[in-house]
């Protein structure tokens, strides 16, 4: 037996050998005896082994499954709302277009009475600018 210092301060004792053999002995760990299997044992084990096989890898075959369905309920969703987005912009835009249509109608109408009224004034007054243009 051995005692040693670290540097820190610590000791700790090191231990070469047993002090006796039978120290030894009952320090040896045993393996568990194994008992025989016989070949129906081992048939059903196998048996068993290949059910948990067929199990877990129709688990994982219907968990891609379920993967693959949220991924298409998905991108269906976003085609969904793509089209939904699309049409609205394209109504807003009729609209817009619309009511572009209108105001630039009613302005253009505007300036023609308005210019009916300078044309009509402008000959009543014998004094005609716009010779070429009657209304």
């Amino acid at each position: 037996n051995e005692t040693i210092l670290r540097s820190s301060g610590s000791a700790f004792q090191l231990i070469l050998s047993p002090s006796n053999a039978k120290e030894a002995k009952a320090k040896v760990l045993l393996s568990p005896e194994r008992k025989e299997i016989s070949l129906e044992e081992q048939k059903k084990k196998m048996a068993a082994a290949e059910e948990r096989r067929k199990s877990r890898e129709f688990e994982m075959l219907k968990h891609f499954a379920e993967v693959r369905e949220h991924e298409k309920e998905v991108l269906q969703k976003v085609v969904e709302e793509r089209n939904t987005f699309s049409k609205t912009t394209q109504e807003n835009l009729a609209q817009k277009m619309e009511a572009y249509k209108e105001n630039r109608g009613a302005q253009m109408a505007a300036l023609s009475e308005k210019f009916k009224a300078r044309v009509s004034s402008c000959c009543h007054s014998n004094v005609c600018v716009f010779t070429d243009v009657r209304t």
